[in-house]
């Protein structure tokens, strides 16, 4: 057995320490879809930190209420308790407007030709930004306890809060901390 220990020993170890890692901490997820675009594109492979603390901005990694087999990626917008308003494109959270710079490439292609360009692999897509009088649809909501409001950066097309409801705690599984494929992208959150 000491042998063995001395052989296998440090490997063995190594090896726990990858799979606690891995099955505890971090974890890698792939994008599935443009509800995230331009910030994430289809296809696009993240690693997710399991431990993070959630706050207002940061992308999650959640389960869908509305279908819990779904895992959805999207940008935590509303806090437990805060009151979220949406308003002519202009954000407010408890009173307080926010920017919102990840979102400036779209709402100038908005203005300038309604996304036409950027959405011609989808008809559908085109036809919803043409019917569109803003970037995101007024709505003003209150976030229950224990849940988040979460919305995709791709606002004419994303499936996010404003259809599926709000995201309890339980259901957020991490927080993106980087995008390593593809390799000419990798990028830090």
């Amino acid at each position: 057995m000491k042998k063995f220990l001395s052989d296998w020993g440090l490997f063995i170890v190594i090896i726990l320490l990858f799979l606690v890692i891995r099955f505890f901490i971090f974890t890698p997820v792939q994008v599935s879809g443009h509800s995230m675009d331009p910030t994430l594109a289809d296809g696009q492979r993240l690693i997710v930190n399991k431990l993070a603390n959630i706050e207002r901005f940061e992308i999650v990694t959640t389960k869908e209420p509305d279908d819990q087999d779904t895992t959805a990626v999207k940008r935590v917008i509303g806090l437990p308790g805060d009151t979220v308003k949406m308003s002519n494109d202009v954000l407010t959270v408890n009173g307080k407007i926010y920017k919102e710079p990840y979102l400036d490439q779209f709402k100038q292609a908005f203005a300038k030709e309604k996304l036409q360009t950027e959405y011609s692999y989808s008809t559908l897509f085109q036809e919803r930004a043409n019917a569109a009088t803003t970037f995101t649809s007024d709505f003003e909501v209150t976030v229950p306890k224990d849940s988040y409001f979460v919305l995709g950066d791709n606002r004419l097309v994303s499936k996010d809060s404003r259809i599926f409801g709000f995201v309890s705690k339980a259901d957020i599984q991490g927080e993106v901390v980087v995008r390593y494929w593809p390799i000419k992208k990798i990028k830090l959150f």
